[in-house]
């Protein structure tokens, strides 16, 4: 028998079936159950090809497509556009463009929708991450590395890039960011909070400005 993210074939059908109906209810008038389907197989491929643990892919599969099908319904202007989207870059989508990520969600109480994703996602947030975000309050319990989509950068009104270079689509009509921040991987705590205060006095201006404040 055949085994894809931990799981025999059969009960991972029926999982990706089950995701499938739940978003085929919740986009109902908005996507046909075909569109459902595409983005559900299509980004449990994506997350299993470049996840390190698989255990709870099932459940990633499902947060990530209902994300990427709002994006996909923004981008394509069948649902209604609240607040502006920041899109968030860095290589592997498990430092600064988390860290930056979660600041601008904190500090904005809604009035900003807020994506991250990696260039090349692999590996796992460090603890050196969540402790120093942590530190003030900010919970990072439900991040996970994201592949770069192409409908994430369509639904972006800002895209900030950190440190990975020309990977990113560039589309028409989107501002697009360059910050040379310090990658925080690997580094003492002392430096994670460093590049975490770079990031977080960046992030309010940025919200000041979207704001109009």
């Amino acid at each position: 028998m055949t085994r894809a993210g931990g799981l025999p074939q059969h009960e991972l059908t029926a999982q990706l079936l089950r995701i499938t109906d739940e978003l085929a209810d919740k986009f109902h008038g908005v996507f046909g159950r075909e569109t459902v389907e595409r983005f559900v197989d299509e980004t449990y491929a994506l997350l299993n090809e470049n996840a390190t643990v698989k255990t709870h892919l099932a459940t990633l599969t499902a947060r990530f497509a209902k994300q990427r099908l709002h994006d996909y319904g923004r981008a394509q202007g069948l649902t209604k556009v609240e607040v502006p989207q920041v899109l968030f870059i860095c290589v592997h989508n498990v430092g600064r463009s988390q860290m930056a990520s979660a600041l601008l969600e904190h500090h904005a109480f809604g009035k900003i929708a807020v994506r991250s994703a990696g260039s090349q996602p692999s590996g796992s947030i460090p603890s050196q991450i969540t402790e120093v975000l942590a530190e003030l309050n900010i919970p990072l319990t439900q991040a996970f590395p994201k592949p770069l989509t192409d409908e994430v950068v369509r639904a972006a009104d800002v895209v900030v890039t950190m440190g990975c270079g020309d990977s990113c689509p560039v589309y028409p009509g989107k501002r697009y960011l360059d910050w040379e921040v310090a990658d925080p991987v690997g580094a003492p705590l002392h430096r994670v909070r460093e590049v975490r205060d770079d990031i977080d006095r960046r992030v309010r201006s940025l919200l000041s400005e979207l704001l109009g404040d």
